[in-house]
C-alpha cells in the first residue's frame, strides 16, 4: 500500500513538472514544432514516466534531467532568437517541392518525401489537381503551404471592390450548461437577458445547452444536448 501512494505522489509530481516544464518552453511546444522540440517533448515525456513508476528513493535524479532538457529548449529558443544561421540549422528551412508547374524531384527527396506522399497532403489540404497549383513549400516544421494559381484561388470581397463588415471573436457565454458569468458580462448583458434568448431557441433552462455563443451583435446562437446518436454513419 505504501508503495502504491509513493507512486500516486510521483505521478502527480511528475504532471506538475511537467506542466511547469512546459509553460516555460512555451506554448511552441504544443504548436508548431521543430525536429528539437520534438525530441525534446518526446524525452521529458519518457523520463516523467520513468519518475512515476521509480520506486527508488532518489526521484532528484529524473526530476533533474528534465529541467536540463527544458533549460536546454528555452536556450536553443533563445539562440535560434538571435542567429539566423543556427535558427536554420535548428528549426530546418523551407524546400520549394513545386513551383510553376515544376515538381523540384530533389527537394522532395530531401524532405524523405516521395511523390505519392506529396500528393495525399495536396488532397489532404482540398487540391485534387496539383495543375492549379502555383507553389508548394515544405515549412521548417514539417507542414506544406500551398499558393493556388490566381484563377484557382478563391474569390475575396476585395476582387470585387466590396466592403464588408469585420468579423470578430464570439464569446462562450454557456458551456456544458454553466453560465460563464465573465465573458456574458463581457458581453454588456446579464443572466435575465440569456435565459430569455435560449428559451426562444428551445432551451428551458441552461442545463440543455451544451454551447452558447454571443456575437458582436448580441445575436446568440444556440447548440442543445442531444442524447441521441446518429441514425446513420454518413462517412461509410
Amino acid at each position: 500500500m505504501t508503495e502504491i501512494l509513493y507512486i500516486i505522489a510521483l505521478s502527480l509530481g511528475s504532471i506538475i513538472a511537467i506542466f511547469v516544464l512546459t509553460k516555460l518552453m512555451g506554448y511552441r511546444q504544443m504548436s508548431q514544432m521543430s525536429m528539437f522540440d520534438y525530441i525534446i517533448g518526446i524525452t521529458i515525456g519518457s523520463i516523467a514516466a520513468e519518475m512515476a513508476t521509480s520506486l527508488e528513493e532518489n526521484f532528484m535524479q529524473p526530476l533533474t534531467a528534465m529541467i536540463v532538457y527544458a533549460l536546454a529548449a528555452v536556450a536553443l529558443a533563445w539562440v535560434t532568437s538571435k542567429s539566423i544561421k543556427a535558427r536554420r540549422v535548428i528549426e530546418g528551412f523551407p524546400l520549394v517541392l513545386l513551383n510553376h508547374g515544376e515538381l523540384y524531384r530533389q527537394n522532395l527527396k530531401k524532405a524523405k518525401l516521395d511523390v505519392t506522399e506529396f500528393l495525399e497532403q495536396c488532397r489532404v489540404n482540398g487540391y485534387f489537381d496539383i495543375s492549379k497549383l502555383e507553389t508548394a513549400i515544405l515549412e521548417g516544421n514539417g507542414k506544406i503551404s500551398f499558393l493556388p494559381k490566381a484563377e484557382d484561388r478563391p474569390l475575396t470581397s476585395s476582387d470585387m471592390q466590396l466592403t464588408v463588415a469585420q468579423d470578430y471573436m464570439v464569446a462562450n457565454v454557456i458551456l456544458d450548461g454553466k453560465i460563464m458569468e465573465g465573458n456574458l458580462k463581457h458581453t454588456g448583458n446579464d443572466e435575465k437577458w440569456l435565459h430569455a434568448q435560449i428559451k426562444a431557441q428551445g432551451a428551458k433552462k441552461t442545463e440543455d445547452v451544451l454551447l452558447a455563443t454571443c456575437d458582436a451583435s448580441n445575436k446568440v446562437t444556440v447548440y442543445l444536448k442531444v442524447n441521441q446518436k446518429e441514425a446513420k454513419d454518413v462517412l461509410i
